[in-house]
This record gives structure tokens, C-alpha cells and sequence, in this order.
């Protein structure tokens, strides 16, 4: 079957076009459940000729730039890749077996679903399945998923979806129904872009979408981060990092700040990224590339992180931040927390989406979702206010253990022209609003919310290389005092803080 990206791959292409070379090992052993119906059996033995496999999916492992890794791929040669109890069996032990030795997991679906032969009695195999890959999460492992085309039904409902990062070949058709079945049932077709990679990207569920020629290079970097040792502690878990010196010439003006984090040219999150990470992989958000939302796995000051943050807005480029990113934004702070990394958010937004829609799809309620989320994440929190902090678009972002600021990042609960009109009845008094609201970086500091104030010379924009310096450096002495500390004491600590939000130090 033909896919976005050419030629379908076999299990074995697919698997030689990712390990380096001569570094698979298999672990199958030949079925042995025996099929009495004459009809399976012929079709059984047929798919074995044609394919030169014994069953609809390989198992064992391989190794990526070097790293050990456990894969399980589906062949849809034979019969669709479609799961019967032998094949449950065979995936079943391999994700045990990956469990067992401690190794990252790569599956690799393509299938049609159950094997409608096996009735039943394969559909529950989903069941046995779906409870190995929990339990492999659970132990803290990683397990990576690439859906091909098309991944359907029951696999897809199931372990193909449950990758803590969910990558999809390009133009595969992805969903729990297939097309026939559809229209078979309601009459008419199924429209053609509601099943494809790229549609489910665009909603959040699916990472990336990578095209199988550039996924060993994704694995390659995504393994390096989430294998890589964090440096080690300092000497005394007790002591805080060193706070960036403060500038002598005085707290800025905040409407000026206001007006300095619009400028199209100030570096933003992605930017800061890319400026500060030894290692990252940067992941698709709702709405595609260039969306409100960063995901990343990165390698922050030689630690691994898990990064979400917002992709400042310009009058060129308008970024609402929607219900689906906020969404997201739960989705990555889970992962952080099963897989044991901090996670840094970075908060730079002139504010959600105000619109008909986002009532409609319960902006507010995930605003809420946001907040309780990360204020009982058990890993690390650390929020970086970037530049932009307006309404609660922002606030979603902000529970954390420490909040590092921008000279001049702000944080509002309106845009100061937004509050002008409440207050004012009319948008001229913006300036004076914003500096009576006390929203620039050093007077949150004064209560309570931000920790560190990180110097501009004069302004992030004149500077981005050596400001995203000294913020990333920053960012790396934060996590090593976050990491430094038991859970325990940082969750009685995370709650204290929050407790005296708004004080006047």
C-alpha cells in the first residue's frame, strides 16, 4: 500500500533503515497456536510464502547510534498486519522482555486491526497487550510509537496510541474505523482528511509527523536526551543558585517593557531553545509548525527536560493559544512525570483565544486542568516568563517550584489596553494601567512569584545570543537546585509558595 512518503517499507526495511547496521537481533520463536479451519490455514500459509515471516509482526532488538534499543514491527503483507493471539503473544512478550532488561521500547504498527478470523478472542488480546505496555511505562521506561500506513482499529486504540511521544508517517491513514466499515454503516463515505497524520497532528494527537527516511535521526536525538545522566548535584542540596546580578539602572518602565516583548524581532522560545539546548528535539504542536506551542525534549545545562511553552505572537504572525494547547500542555507535564524529568514551561502570550469556539471547546476548564496539573507534578517545575504574560493563557503555565523572568517579561490579567478599557472606559490610559498594576518583572518578584530577574542589555532583541545565554544559564542552575531536592521537601515547599502568592515581601 502506498504511503505519503513512497513505496510502503516491509518490517525488515523499516528496521534496517533504523539500526545501525548489523545490530538486530530477533526474538521470535515460530507460532504455536494451530489453526483447525482449512480457509486460515491456507491464508496463513500463503501470507508466510509471500512474506517470508511467520507472523504479521517482528520483534527484538537493535541498536540506534549505539544505544540498545527493543522494536516490535508490523509486516501488512501478512494479512494486513492484523493481530491474532499468536501475534498478541509474540508483541506481548516482547514488551515484557524490553521490561524486563530495561530498554527503551520503538513499536512500529501498520495493521488493519484485529484478525477478524480469530474473532474475539483476538480483539481481548488488545487487553494483554495494553496491560504489558503499562507496565513498561511504569517501570520509568521510554516507549516510542510510529504509526504507519494505515494503523486502524483496535492496534491503533490500543498500544499504537499509547507512546509517550506518538510520531506518524506522513498521509498515513490513522483511526479506529475503517473506511469501508463506515460507509458500510451510515451509507455515505467518511470524509478523506479526518483519518490522516497530519489532521491528528493538528488536534495533538500525534507528535510528528516524520517520514521513515528521517526517523532514525529523531530516535537518535530523542535517545540522547533521554539517556543522558543529569550532572551532578551540588555539594550542598541546601544552597540556591546564584541569582543573576541585578541591573543598576533601576526597574524598567513597565509600559516600556510592554512595548519591547511586541518586537518582532525579541527572541522567543523557540529560539531560546535553540540558542541554549545541547540536545533537542523539537515536537509538532496543534496546529502545526509555527503554532502557539512549543513541545520539546531537550538537553537544558546537561540535563534532560521536557519543555512546553508558548511561541510569541507578533501583529505579523497571531498565535491564540487555544483549548487544544492547553490540552497539550497536560499531555507533556504527564509525560515529564513518567519518565521522571523536570519539566520547564516557558510563558510568553498576549493571552487564549477569545472566541464563540474556544467557549465551545472549554477554554477555561482547561486553563483550570493546567493549574491543577502542575501544581501536584511530583517532578520538578521551573517557569520561565519570557516576555508576554497576559490572562490566563499565562497563568496556565506559571505553578512552578521557581519562576525565572525577563527584565522585561510582564504579566497581567489583560493586555494593559484591555484593562484601560474596563477601568478607563477606553484604551489611552494602557501606560499608566501598567505601571500601576505592578506587572514588570522585579515588582512580581515582590510578591512572591518570581525568583530571579535576568538582565537585558538593554533589551533581549539587541542581544539574543547573550541574553538566551544568561537565561539558559540560568535555567540550568535552577534544575540542578530543583533536582537537588527530595520530592517530599519540594512539594511542602511548591505548597508554601503558592500559599503566600500575592504577599508583599
Amino acid at each position: 500500500m502506498g504511503t505519503g512518503s513512497g513505496t510502503a517499507l516491509t518490517a525488515h526495511q523499516l528496521i534496517g533503515l533504523l539500526v545501525d547496521p548489523g545490530g538486530f537481533r530477533g526474538w521470535d520463536e515460530p507460532p504455536a497456536v494451530d489453526r483447525p479451519d482449512p480457509g486460515y490455514r491456507a491464508s496463513l500459509d500463503r501470507a508466510r510464502e509471500r512474506t517470508g515471516l511467520d507472523e504479521a509482526v517482528l520483534t527484538g532488538v537493535g541498536s540506534i547510534d549505539g544505544r540498545p534499543v527493543a522494536l516490535i514491527a508490523s509486516e501488512f503483507g501478512f494479512l494486513g498486519g492484523s493481530i491474532g493471539v499468536a501475534t498478541a503473544e509474540r508483541i506481548t512478550r516482547a514488551v515484557e522482555r524490553a521490561t524486563a532488561e530495561r530498554l527503551p521500547l520503538l513499536a512500529l504498527p501498520v495493521s488493519g486491526g484485529t484478525r477478524m478470523q480469530e474473532g474475539s478472542a483476538a480483539f481481548l488480546c488488545m487487553l494483554r497487550i495494553t496491560a504489558a505496555v503499562q507496565a513498561h511505562r511504569a517501570a520509568g521506561l521510554p516507549y516510542l510509537t510510529y504509526l504507519r500506513n494505515p494503523t486502524m482499529g483496535g492496534v491503533f486504540a490500543s498500544w499504537g496510541t499509547l507512546g509517550q511521544l506518538v510520531l506518524a508517517e506522513p498521509g498515513a491513514r490513522l483511526g479506529f474505523l475503517g473506511p469501508r466499515v463506515y460507509e458500510e454503516l451510515r451509507g455515505v463515505e467518511l470524509p478523506p482528511d479526518v483519518q490522516r497524520a497530519e489532521t491528528l497532528a493538528g488536534q495533538g494527537l500525534v507528535d510528528a509527523v516524520v517520514s521513515p527516511q528521517e526517523l532514525r535521526e529523531l530516535l537518535r536525538r530523542t535517545l540522547a536526551v533521554l539517556a543522558a545522566a543529569p550532572p551532578s548535584p551540588p555539594t550542598d542540596p541546601t544552597a540556591s543558585p546564584t541569582p543573576a546580578p541585578v541591573p543598576t539602572h533601576g526597574h524598567p518602565d513597565a509600559w516600556d517593557s510592554v512595548l519591547r516583548t511586541r518586537r518582532p524581532d525579541r527572541p522567543g522560545t523557540r529560539e531560546l531553545l535553540r540558542h541554549t539546548a545541547e540536545e533537542l528535539v523539537l515536537l509538532d504542536a496543534p496546529g502545526g509548525r509555527g503554532g502557539a506551542l512549543v513541545r520539546a525534549l531537550a538537553l537544558l545545562g546537561g540535563r534532560p527536560v521536557l519543555v512546553v511553552g508558548q511561541q510569541r505572537q507578533t501583529p505579523e504572525h497571531e498565535r491564540p493559544f487555544t483549548a487544544a494547547d492547553l490540552r497539550a500542555v497536560r499531555r507533556t507535564a504527564r509525560l515529564a512525570e513518567q519518565l521522571g524529568l523536570p519539566l520547564v514551561t516557558v510563558v510568553d502570550t498576549a493571552g487564549a483565544e477569545l472566541s464563540a469556539q474556544a467557549e465551545l471547546d472549554g477554554i477555561a476548564v482547561e486553563i483550570a486542568h493546567c493549574l491543577t496539573t502542575l501544581l501536584a507534578l511530583r517532578t520538578p517545575v521551573l517557569a520561565v516568563l519570557l516576555g508576554q504574560g497576559s490572562g490566563g493563557g499565562a497563568l496556565a503555565l506559571l505553578p512552578a517550584d521557581r519562576v525565572i523572568a525577563a527584565e522585561h517579561a510582564w504579566l497581567a490579567p489583560l493586555p494593559p489596553e484591555g484593562a484601560s478599557a474596563i477601568v478607563h472606559r477606553d484604551g489611552a490610559h494602557a501606560a499608566e494601567l501598567a505601571r500601576a498594576q505592578g506587572i514588570g518583572a522585579h515588582r512580581l518578584a515582590e510578591v512572591g512569584l518570581v525568583d530571579e530577574v535576568v538582565p537585558e542589555l538593554p533589551d533581549a532583541a539587541e542581544e539574543p545570543a547573550a541574553f538566551c545565554a544568561r537565561l539558559g544559564q540560568a535555567v540550568g542552575a535552577a534544575l540542578g537546585a530543583l533536582s537537588a531536592t527530595t520530592e517530599a521537601d519540594r512539594l511542602a515547599d511548591r505548597a508554601v509558595r503558592h500559599r503566600r502568592l500575592g504577599d508583599l515581601r
